[in-house]
Formats: C-alpha cells, sequence, structure tokens
C-alpha cells in the first residue's frame, strides 16, 4: 500500500519553510499531498489559485508532490485521498501544543491517520507565513523566504 501523506495549510504564502517540511519528507513517504485548505476563520490574501500554481511551480520536478485545494475537515480529505499520515512542521514550543491538540481531535475522529512532526530546521525557525505576508504587505524584499523558483507578481 502506498505511503500518502498530506501537509495541510493556508500557506498564504508558502515559504522556504514549508519547502523543506516537504522536501525533507519525501523520503518518508511515496507521495505527499500538498493541501491547501480553505479556513472559514481566514480570509486568504493571496487567492488559492495563485497559491497552487506557485507551489505546483516549486515542486514541477518533483512527481511525489501533488497540490490540491480543500474544504472541511482534514481528516475527511485524507479519507477521500487514502492518506494515512498527516504532515505537520514546528517552529515553536507554541506550534507544538497546537498542533498536538489537533493531532489528538484528528486521531479521535480517524483513529488510522498518524500525525508526523518535523521539527524546522534552524535558519527557518523564525520565517512564517504572516511574516512574510507582512513584509509583502509594506513592500518589502521577500525573495529570501520564499521558494527560489516561486514568483509573487
Amino acid at each position: 500500500m502506498k505511503k500518502i501523506a498530506v501537509f495541510p495549510g493556508s500557506f498564504d504564502p508558502f515559504t522556504v519553510g514549508h519547502e523543506s517540511i516537504v522536501l525533507r519528507a519525501l523520503d518518508m513517504f511515496d507521495e505527499i499531498i500538498i493541501a491547501i485548505g480553505y479556513n472559514s476563520e481566514k480570509k486568504g490574501f493571496f487567492p488559492i489559485e495563485k497559491r497552487i500554481k506557485w507551489i505546483e511551480k516549486v515542486f514541477e520536478k518533483t512527481p511525489k508532490v501533488k497540490v490540491l485545494s480543500f474544504e472541511g475537515l482534514t481528516v475527511d480529505f485524507c479519507k477521500q485521498h487514502n492518506a494515512k499520515y498527516l504532515l505537520r512542521g514546528l517552529r515553536t514550543s507554541s506550534d507544538f501544543e497546537f498542533e498536538r491538540a489537533i493531532a489528538q481531535m484528528n486521531k479521535k475522529i480517524l483513529p488510522e491517520v498518524e500525525s508526523v512532526f518535523l521539527l524546522t530546521s534552524p535558519e527557518n525557525t523564525p520565517i512564517s507565513s504572516t511574516i512574510v505576508r507582512e513584509i509583502y504587505k509594506h513592500g518589502g524584499n521577500i525573495s529570501e523566504f520564499i521558494p527560489k523558483n516561486m514568483i509573487i507578481e
């Protein structure tokens, strides 16, 4: 059976930290689905269609990576795509507390799905989509915080 992982998030925008997590997880899974969720609590800054195109460009030479969008519960998306793993990156201890609570609820809802956590590489720890978005909104240069072949127009 294929080992399929879902890497869910808003990725608004996708950062070098996200890219690093996916690249480091490639040897662990047969397929990684980067799943861009519609979060009813958040209004996205960049249109979801652009985010999909940008991330597809980043992984255009990596056939094990797919980019899809979804609405609803992440575990339902996992079920639809026969994914048995949820991939998450952890930057800080507060990320761990938040992700642990979600992982435990996901486990209650869909016990066959395991959450896999990778620690962010030290150089990427301060990089978050929120901070990158703020830099962008105020005209700053974000090129060192997003993947090399991802061009935000």
